[in-house]
Order: structure tokens, then C-alpha cells, then sequence
């Protein structure tokens, strides 16, 4: 009922019906990554997807921020079902990424957001290296571009409630790694996918 309520609000306060413009709805595996501009853009692309999917499909959250204080806490754990990294520098990069490669090889999906943190452009910037170990690891999962628009002025930095301007969740074509890709090139072609939803 929680999940019904969150979605109901979200789309009332900001619009995000989902656009499926490059794929459909799957209980395939997937990696879907996205833009990032806000503290809401997780809870948007969590509420354009089915029901059905939500159960198995993890969003990826920084610890500091998403696992401090109970409120926070609860929603991404108790109701995103987030997957939680710790990004204070002292692990090595390869531990970062365990805990989601953990529910890859339970044959979960995940939503990531590769910039690593919010941008306030309209087009995305670089993306890190997350996004191409993972593909590496699990050839299996689909790579799902996401698009989300006027995030980052309905729920600008330092605000305590969104603005009700209407965002959207814009789904892409799968694109999976090629043999012998580059990381560069991989990273800079998913990144291009993201910005051509735009």
C-alpha cells in the first residue's frame, strides 16, 4: 500500500509516467542507467516501472546520504529495496562493487547511475567505471539507457520539497558490451545513449 502511495504522489508532484521508446517491459535481467540530477530520480525510475519488476530490481544508492537517519533508511531499504555503496573513498574500488554484482548473480536487475553523482546539465556528464565491470561480469544482463528530464529543477540542490514541474522517465534500446570494446569508448557510447534520449 506504501509503494501505491509513493507512486501516487510521485506522479502527482512531478509527472514520470514512463516512456518506453527503445524497449518494453521485461522480467529480463537488466542494468538500467540513467542521468542523475536529483535525490528523487531513483524513486521516479522505481515508480515507472511495474509492480512485477520493483520486487527484483535494485537501485543503487550512496550509503552516506541514503543510509543516514531511520526515514532514509527506511524508504531505500524497506521500500526501494536499494543496494547501498560506500562511496568515503576507504574501500578499493573492487569492493564498491560486490554487493551489486551479488544481486546480478542472483539474476536481479539494478538501476545505476554512472556520473556517480548529480549533475545539473541537461545532457549527463562522463560516466565512471562501474557501469563496464559490471557489463564485463554479466554479459547476460541488458544495458537499459534511462533518460530523466527536468529533474534537476524539480528537485534542485538544498530543497526540502520537490517543485511540481512535470519530469519525465525516458527508457532506451538495450545495448550490451562488444568483444574487445574499450572501456573508454563502451562508456562513452553508453553515455551517448542516455543523451540522446533528451
Amino acid at each position: 500500500m506504501i509503494d501505491h502511495l509513493l507512486t501516487g504522489l510521485v506522479r502527482f508532484l512531478v509527472g514520470g509516467r514512463p516512456e518506453w521508446v527503445g524497449s518494453r517491459p521485461s522480467r529480463r535481467q537488466r542494468i538500467y542507467f540513467a542521468n542523475h540530477g536529483s535525490h528523487l530520480d531513483t524513486i521516479l525510475i522505481w515508480a515507472a516501472l511495474p509492480k512485477p519488476l520493483r520486487a527484483t530490481t535494485h537501485p543503487v544508492a550512496a550509503a552516506d546520504y541514503w543510509g543516514r537517519g531511520r526515514l532514509k533508511r527506511a524508504v531505500s531499504l524497506g521500500l526501494l529495496n536499494s543496494v547501498l555503496v560506500d562511496r568515503s573513498g576507504t574501500a578499493p574500488k573492487q569492493d564498491l562493487l560486490e554487493p551489486l554484482k551479488a544481486e546480478l548473480a542472483r539474476g536481479h536487475s539494478l538501476v545505476i547511475f554512472p556520473e556517480g553523482t548529480r549533475g545539473d546539465g541537461l545532457l549527463p556528464g562522463p560516466f565512471k567505471s562501474g557501469l563496464y565491470w559490471l557489463a564485463l561480469a554479466h554479459p547476460e544482463a541488458e544495458l537499459v539507457p534511462v533518460y530523466l528530464g527536468n529533474l534537476a529543477r524539480a528537485f534542485p540542490r538544498g530543497a526540502y520539497l520537490p517543485v511540481p514541474i512535470s519530469c519525465h522517465v525516458r527508457f532506451g534500446a538495450p545495448l550490451q558490451l562488444e568483444d574487445g570494446e574499450d572501456k573508454g569508448a563502451f562508456l562513452e557510447r553508453a553515455r551517448s545513449a542516455v543523451a540522446a534520449l533528451a
